[in-house]
């Protein structure tokens, strides 16, 4: 466990490399409230955004206008196809969707680097999780590490010169970071509990992850080299898989519940652990990514029977649903 002022130092800087108007009171008025030191305990105001009807689906084409939903970027997502997951692919209006790999094995947890030409995906192809590389258009995929665990959720940093991902070993999964090409593989996270699911902040200065050192799932926020963790929620209904930072550093979005009870939703929160609010209702909803200009949130929905890719604006109105498969579609990212 890192010293109290170690971690209230890092949060500043965080704060402050995002102009968060927290940090800025933190500077000029002493009498604001503190951030969150290391573990320390956060009980934010849960609320449910106001809103008349956020999630009944559309129906809308998976062609709709520029005019009911964004053009900018991609998505990928997992597809579940012919008994295997594979790795699909559309543009953020849900037009254009197919299918990148064809194995007869799991392809899944894609993501896009930060200039959207290459995606990275987990696959057992070769026996167990290992993580690959691919142009956006399925091809030159390559496999980039060897034999150091099954590995999941690999994501870029900004700068595209790192890979993060999380590498189950005997009995915990940590995180680990290693070059882009898939060199100098390493831990940032040790110890007798399970962290999971890591993502970049836009700046590249922290990760967020999920992290169970605490006795239960909760969301936590360390420096890129895995310094100073603190938490972020401690009352969010066990949080689980990878959340997404808003482009401006100001929220995270993260999913939270159960399974077996198909009751998770979407909720937001600042860094801080302030302002959390749940954004979702109703469907089994899970793995939220903000879109690249930060207006939207493309996530997965069991609303309509079987999972299916959802976009939303960031306050849980206006969903609408972008593929319509027999098949299972989840764990979409959006990217440029």
């Amino acid at each position: 466990m890192v010293k109290k002022s170690t971690a209230l130092v890092f949060i500043l800087v965080l704060l402050l490399a995002c102009n968060f108007p927290l940090a800025r009171g933190l500077v000029t008025t002493p009498t604001l409230p503190q951030l969150p030191t290391t573990m320390a305990t956060v009980t934010p105001t849960l609320t449910v955004a106001p809103s008349a009807s956020p999630l009944v689906p559309t129906m809308a084409p998976a062609t709709a206008t520029a005019t009911e939903i964004p053009v900018s970027g991609h998505i990928v997502y997992s597809c579940f196809i012919d008994d295997n997951d594979d790795i699909c692919i559309m543009n953020a209006d849900g037009s254009d969707q197919h299918q990148l790999t064809h194995n007869p094995a799991t392809d899944f947890y894609p993501s896009l680097s930060p200039d959207g030409k290459t995606i990275l995906f987990s696959s057992n192809r070769n026996g167990h999780f290992e993580i690959y590389s691919m142009n956006i258009d399925g091809s030159n995929q390559t496999r980039l590490t060897k034999n150091i665990g099954n590995l999941y959720a690999p994501a870029f940093s900004p700068d595209g010169s790192q890979i993060v991902f999380t590498n189950e070993g005997v009995q915990y999964q940590h995180i680990w970071v290693m070059n882009q090409d898939g060199k100098k593989p390493h831990p940032l996270t040790e110890g007798d509990f399970n962290n999971i699911d890591p993502i970049w902040a836009p700046n590249g200065q922290a990760i967020a992850f999920v992290s169970d050192r605490n006795g239960y799932n909760q969301l936590f926020i360390m420096s890129a080299n895995g310094d100073a963790p603190f938490v972020v929620t401690t009352d969010a209904p066990y949080p689980n898989g990878r959340s997404s930072w808003s482009p401006d550093m100001s929220t995270l979005a993260f999913y939270s519940g159960t399974a077996a009870k198909l009751d998770r939703n979407i909720y937001l929160v600042s860094p801080s652990g302030h302002n959390l609010r749940q954004i979702t209702v109703s469907g089994d909803n899970l793995a939220p990514s903000f879109s690249p200009d930060g207006n939207w949130i493309v996530f997965t929905s069991y609303r309509d029977a079987v999972n299916q890719v959802y976009i939303m604006h960031t306050n849980g109105s206006g969903a609408q649903r972008l593929t319509f498969t027999l098949y299972s579609c989840w764990q979409p990212r959006w990217g440029q």
